[in-house]
């Protein structure tokens, strides 16, 4: 047996992520059964250019909304709530019971509240004097 080596990258190669997804997964779907692991993109466009929208993916009967934006102009019109609700939409057509994001507390704590999305954990100092909120919704 090889001697064990431990490395440290800012750039993996592809084979080291997958590497280490593919035993994830393989541990995750022995104790929970196939995840289903499907992207999810809703987005806005007007013409032929994207101005916003939320990206994520649904795994384990959870939307998991990773990353979501809108410009500053485009906001407080309705159409990050469109854009919510046609994800969560989704989501529960694909069978769905939930969805949770994460959100600091200089963004969008109080627009996802508006939805009814709940705070189930608080990392206070994340960043340094502001903190990162774990939220959740069931569908």
């Amino acid at each position: 047996m090889d001697e064990i080596q431990i490395a440290v990258t800012d750039e993996p190669a592809r084979e080291i992520y997958d590497a280490i997804l593919n035993g994830l997964v393989a541990y995750n779907e022995e104790h929970a059964g196939d995840g289903g692991h499907c992207p999810l993109t809703v987005f806005a466009k007007e013409g032929e250019r994207v101005i916003g929208g939320l990206a994520g993916a649904i795994y384990l009967k959870w939307l998991y909304i990773e990353l979501f934006h809108l410009p500053k102009e485009r906001r407080r019109n309705g159409l990050g709530t469109q854009l919510m609700c046609r994800a969560e939409e989704e989501a529960r057509r694909r069978g769905c019971i939930g969805v949770h994001l994460t959100t600091f507390s200089f963004q969008a704590r109080g627009f996802y509240e508006k939805l009814g999305y709940r705070v189930y954990g608080t990392l206070d100092d994340y960043p340094p004097g502001g903190a990162r909120h774990s939220m959740f919704k069931r569908l």
